[in-house]
This record gives structure tokens, sequence and C-alpha cells, in this order.
């Protein structure tokens, strides 16, 4: 690539607005950014070739990693993590993990969650409003399912919370070393690893460790950065859209009385309808090498380039969804892809669907007249993360 490209982000991360230089690029294709880390990508922006690119094997995320390529955030990704692998390395790993990371293993969580929210909400009303939905609601929960789920003790929780939140950061303000609170999880899964395999649990991480293919299993290696990538996906991401989602319907109260009154039948088709309005992501991540020359979106991308998509501005793209921008706690069809497509579709979706869909069902039930405790332009929210998420949600009710 040649020429001047524009720095990407495009600007500061404010609240869950979206920049509008996404909207300027509908329909543009794939355009040339410089990112803050390892110089010159594509950008891609429109639903049809974010699919393309998560989903075609030219696209190659192993070629990515390890290296010093485009990306938001300081470290480089580690060739070891199941995000960075192409098949059939990829599925492989899937494959063994799947065995553990079933659909039923998943289902017997329903009434642990379920008890984990209403815990929570009961310490809510017990110290009466104002409360903080995001310290007393959002990140207690995904913390407790996702260490319950793979057997972290639970005086460790809140560190994990630290770390997990500190290796997300963009490197901005120098507030928090992401490099090191990735090394302080590794050290620590390999840890439990060690201990699992000798003193085997009912546990995500025992099964893991014991799960293999026809003689195979996973590696040493393998099975830490595995077991901190569920970590991260599992807490970090999900804590933080419940605050959001929270905050997008409390905003304007219509939104929640809607919510209320169209009852518990309306909450799965809400929850994907904000995930899909939701601008998740700070800024584009986890870059792909194109393997060879494509045409895509009209533009020519030549073997070797770095190439990012950005799902949350797919998910607003209006040759898929009507009045994009709008939320639409009714919308159907909603082929959203905040989970990712392809190969690489997220593990973790059952799992987060399961929490998102019981906490607002939770509250819908528990508290129909729950509202904010202060203006909705008072909230104030994380900065210098990849992942947009409140600093604390004052309620009442």
């Amino acid at each position: 690539m040649t020429g001047e490209a524009p720095r990407y982000p495009f600007g500061p991360a404010t609240g869950l607005d979206q920049h509008p230089g996404y909207r300027r690029l509908r329909g543009a294709g794939p355009v040339r950014v410089t990112m803050p880390y390892g110089g010159e990508a594509w950008l891609v922006t429109d639903y049809h070739d974010t699919k393309v690119v998560l989903g075609d094997q030219r696209f190659s995320r192993a070629e990515a990693a390890g290296r010093d390529t485009p990306r938001s955030r300081p470290p480089m990704d580690s060739p070891d993590q199941i995000l960075s692998m192409d098949p059939p390395r990829h599925t492989r790993l899937r494959k063994l993990v799947a065995q553990a990371f079933t659909t039923r293993r998943i289902e017997q969580m329903r009434s642990r969650i379920q008890t984990l929210v209403d815990g929570l909400l009961d310490t809510m009303i017990s110290a009466g409003p104002p409360a903080d939905l995001a310290e007393g609601l959002a990140w207690p929960l995904p913390a407790s399912v996702i260490c319950e789920l793979l057997g972290v003790p639970g005086d460790d929780h809140e560190t994990f919370r630290a770390w997990t939140e500190a290796t997300l950061a963009l490197g901005e303000d120098g507030s928090v070393d992401p490099v090191t609170a990735r090394d302080n999880l590794n050290t620590y899964l390999s840890d439990l690893i060690a201990e699992r395999r000798s003193r085997p649990t009912d546990d995500l991480l025992s099964a893991l460790v014991s799960a293999r293919d026809h003689g195979d299993k996973l590696s040493e290696e393998e099975l830490v950065r595995l077991g901190v990538t569920l970590l991260i996906s599992g807490h970090e991401t999900t804590a933080n859209q419940i605050g959001n989602m929270a905050f997008v319907l409390l905003a304007e109260p219509d939104r929640w009385e809607t919510l209320v009154a169209g009852g518990p039948s309306m909450i799965p088709g809400a929850v994907e309808e904000l995930l899909r309005y939701i601008p998740m992501s700070a800024a584009a991540d986890f870059a792909r090498i194109a393997r060879t020359d494509i045409e895509l979106g009209g533009q020519h991308i030549a073997a070797g380039d770095a190439v990012l998509v950005q799902v949350c501005a797919a998910n607003r793209d209006p040759e898929v969804f009507a009045d994009p921008d709008s939320l639409v706690l009714d919308r159907s069809p909603n082929p959203h892809v905040i989970f990712g497509h392809g190969a690489h579709h997220c593990l973790g979706a059952q799992l987060a669907r399961l929490e998102l869909r019981t906490t607002l069902a939770s509250l819908v039930t528990r508290f129909p007249q729950l509202r904010l405790a202060v203006e909705p332009e008072q909230i104030e929210w994380r900065t210098d993360r990849l992942v947009r998420g409140v600093r604390a949600l004052p309620v009442i009710w």
C-alpha cells in the first residue's frame, strides 16, 4: 500500500455513539487506514464484505499473529491462542474444545446463573436505591459465571477481574500495563491447569485437560492460552454488555416501558437487537493477512496486506438492516455478526446469550419501575479500553 492513509480510530469512543466516520464509509468498500500500532491496513465496514473476510480462508489470522501487524493495542497477538489460528490447526483445537464446551454444559448453568442474578438483585433491594447497577450486577455476574465454569476459586475472582480488564487496554494513557496483566493470567492458569491435571474436578478446565480426539489432546500452551481467552471473553465483554444494554434501555424510558409491557417473550429478540445496535468495540482489532491478491468491495487487496473488520459498523449496514441506526426491539430477522462469522464464530455465544437474557428478564420482572438516577449525559464511561462500558450506572426504582 502507498500514499497517506487516515489515522484510525477516527476519534475517541464517546459513550455508545458510533463515530460518524463509519456512516460516511457505508457503501465505499474497504478503505486504507493507519493503525495505532503496526502501520497501515484495510478497514472493512460493510456487512457482506465483513462476512467474506471473516469466513474466507484466503484471509489468514495465523499470518498476522506474533508479528508487528496493524492493531489497536500494544501487545502482539500470540500465535498460540485459538483466536490467532487458521484451519486445520484451529479446526483441531476447536473440535477438542467443543467436547467440553457443549450445549448441555451451558444449559446446566441456567439455574446457577439465575441464582447468581437473584442473589445480586436481592442485595440491591436490601441496600435500597440508589444502586450502582454496574458494580452491583454487571461486573460480578459474568466474573462469577466464567470463573465457576472454569473452576477458578472464588477468592480469586476480583483479581481476575482486574487482570482481564487490563488486557484490553489500548495503552494510550499508561494507567495499566496490558502485557503484564496477560502474563499474570498465563502464570495463574498454568498453575491451575497443573493442579487440575493431578486432581481433576467437575469444571470446564478439568474437561479441557482431559479432552482428546483419537489420542490427540491439548498441549500445555494451548490449554493456558485457551483458558485466558475464555476468561477474558467470558467476563469483560459480557459485563460491559449488561451495563451498556441497561443504559440504552433506560436512557430513553419509553424503551424500558416497551420491554416491560412486552414481557418475558420479548426478551430474546430484544437481546439480539441490543447486541446488533450497541457499538461494543471502540476500534477494529485482530487483523487478517490476505494470502493472495483479492478483489473485495471494489478494491484490490494485495497479497500480504492486513485487513481489519469493524463488526459494529457492519451491523448498521442499511443494505441488510432497515433503519439501521434505530433500536427496534422486535426486529426480525436479525442476522447481526457481533459474535463473528465462520471458523472464529464466538465459542461463548451461547453462554453470553444465556447470561444477558437471564439478567434482562430478571430486571424487567423485578424492577419494572427501574430508571436512571442521573441524566444520561452524566453517566461516566470507561476510556482507553477496546471494549466500551460504563464506569458506573446509578439507578433507582
